[in-house]
């Protein structure tokens, strides 16, 4: 009897009921399907081609070789006494073609790693970001003298600083 009285009261002031918007909610269920949709298929694409770099980077690096050097020992720049910094280098280079080629030119290789090493301090090279720094530098200056290839990167298979 209560919802009669209601109905009454509506038609009496010329309002109409409200309507339920079915539409509205299937909008929002559609736009909501389809987002959802837009980042699937986004996040595909984006592991996808992540997934195929690193398998184009796996095959270049089966072409890479590497090239060990003779060890050095250099007396270090220092102010509070003698220290000394012995030192085993690896470079991989990125096409085992090149070994030839290092061979070649490993004198100039040697001098040049030697300037740069003998130029350091003991501050410089104690921690690891010194460390980082110096294989960085070597790898720069060594790749000036590569006509073909470069070096991918340097390892120290053997470093003491005393």
């Amino acid at each position: 009897m209560a919802k009669e009285e209601k109905d009454e009261k509506i038609v009496e002031e010329g309002l109409q009921p409200p309507k339920k918007k079915p539409l509205v909610k299937w909008i929002i269920i559609g736009l909501s399907v389809l987002i959802l949709a837009a980042g699937g298929t986004v996040g595909a694409m984006y592991f996808t081609k992540k997934n195929g770099s690193k398998q184009a980077s796996a095959g270049q690096s089966a072409e890479t070789a590497l090239w060990a050097m003779e060890p050095f020992i250099v007396n270090l720049v220092d102010n509070q006494g003698d220290r000394y910094l012995k030192v085993v280098i690896e470079l991989e280079v990125s096409d085992k073609n090149r070994l030839v080629e290092l061979n070649k030119i490993k004198p100039k290789l040697r001098d040049n790693v030697l300037d740069l090493l003998t130029a350091k301090s003991y501050r410089e090279l104690v921690d690891i970001a010194g460390k980082q720094r110096l294989k960085d530098e070597i790898g720069i200056r060594l790749n000036n003298f590569l006509t073909t290839g470069k070096i991918v990167k340097v390892y120290f298979t053997e470093f003491v600083v005393q």
